[in-house]
């Protein structure tokens, strides 16, 4: 009795393994000439099972070729004409799903997806999966103009988008268009998206894209019109303000960054103040620059002009009461604020002396009383006068 249930534990085990290493994949697949597509084949790993060996074969005009082989040596692709076209995940472990790029006609045909498990007993399970693939050529389809994030109607300066979408046998030609009234489109560029980095209110207007590919040569599709417009930024005040109870600062723009939004009539009045103050600043500063100017212009150069007079009169000797002769060097100097001028060496030689008392002489000199000025100024004529700068 107890063998039997053993026995019946590793049927159930065994059968519940295979059931777990099923392959899926898809009855049928349509690629399209010079696209690519991918032949599902996947299966769920299950513990004590490791994948020995997976090969991918096609089958065509009655015979079969394989395309690719992986096992423990590495990939293989056996098949020239799909060198560089195919490829299997290798960092998902349960996908065995071929890809295969730049689809010709003759790859249509029947793939099988094999796979063989190694199981821990040494023993091997096999599984296979099948599928069609049509590959044809497909002319383009109508496009159809998809906008980016922002849609039709952009803020000022901010990035745009216009994408042209079409289906068809690649490679597909693009053509952008800005319609002009009363005559043919202005050509934009010939690529699938149209992007203006900084939209302006000089890129309003309507839009249409225009697609053609290999098949039908000379047959265009074209898309219907789109009409892009450029908004004002939003104004929030007060009012419109979002009624919440975090603070002020969590409640602005993501640009702001825990700032608060200004209005724009606040921002003018201060704008106004500082340029108040900047003028009111340069008047400041272009009084206190006159006032230095006037002073400076007001005082005179304290350069002198030294002059000296020599006085020559006839009357050079006064004869006097005795013999002896008393030189005497008289000299005046004249200062003012703005000039100085010196008189020096006026030298008279007097020979005429009053006699005093105590038998010494009187030197009659030429100084700043009465008498000394009427006598230089009846003198005037005769002095000359030199100039020394």
């Amino acid at each position: 009795m107890g063998a039997v249930v053993l026995l019946a534990v590793m049927v159930t085990a065994f059968v519940g393994c295979k059931a777990l290493l099923d392959l899926s994949g898809a009855a049928q697949v349509k690629g399209v000439w010079m696209g690519s597509t991918t032949l599902p084949c996947t299966y769920t790993p299950s513990e004590g099972f490791t994948q020995q060996t997976l090969t991918w074969s096609m089958e065509r005009d009655l015979s079969t070729s394989t395309i690719f082989r992986r096992d423990s040596s590495g990939d293989h692709i056996l098949l020239s004409r799909f060198r560089n076209r195919v490829s299997v995940p290798k960092s998902s472990p349960g996908d065995a799903s071929l890809h295969i790029t730049d689809l010709e006609i003759p790859d249509s045909g029947h793939y099988t997806c094999q796979v063989i498990w190694r199981s821990e007993n040494y023993s091997l399970v096999t599984k296979e999966v099948t599928t069609m693939v049509k590959v044809a050529k497909v002319a383009v389809t109508k496009p159809v103009i998809v906008a980016g994030e922002l849609g039709l109607a952009v803020p000022v300066g901010a990035k745009a988008s216009l994408t042209c979408v079409a289906q068809g046998s690649p490679p597909i030609t693009y053509r952008w268009f800005r319609a002009v009234p009363g005559r043919s489109g202005q050509l934009l560029g010939s690529e699938a998206e149209l992007v203006w980095n900084s939209l302006q209110p000089s890129n309003v207007g309507m839009y249409y894209c225009e697609v053609q590919n290999r098949v039908n040569t000379g047959i265009v599709q074209r898309s219907d019109a789109v009409e892009l417009t450029v908004r004002d930024l939003p104004v929030t005040t007060d009012a419109h303000r979002p009624a919440t109870d975090l603070p002020e600062a969590a409640v602005t723009s993501e640009n702001a960054v825990g700032y608060p939004e200004t209005d724009e009539t606040t921002q003018s009045s201060q704008r106004t103040h500082l340029y108040l103050i900047i003028l009111i600043a340069v008047l400041g500063g272009a009084v206190v620059f006159l006032v230095i100017f006037a002073i400076a212009c007001t005082r005179k150069p304290k350069n002198e002009s030294i002059y000296e007079v020599a006085f020559h009169s006839t009357a050079d000797v006064i004869t006097l009461d005795t013999d002896v002769e008393v030189p005497v060097r008289c000299r005046k100097e004249k200062i003012n604020s703005e000039t100085e001028v010196s008189y020096e060496n006026i030298t008279m030689i007097c020979n005429n002396y009053e006699s005093t008392t105590d038998n010494s002489y009187e030197s009659i000199c030429l100084n700043k009383n009465a008498e000394s000025e009427t006598l230089v100024n009846a003198m005037e004529s005769e002095y000359k006068v030199q100039n020394f700068q």
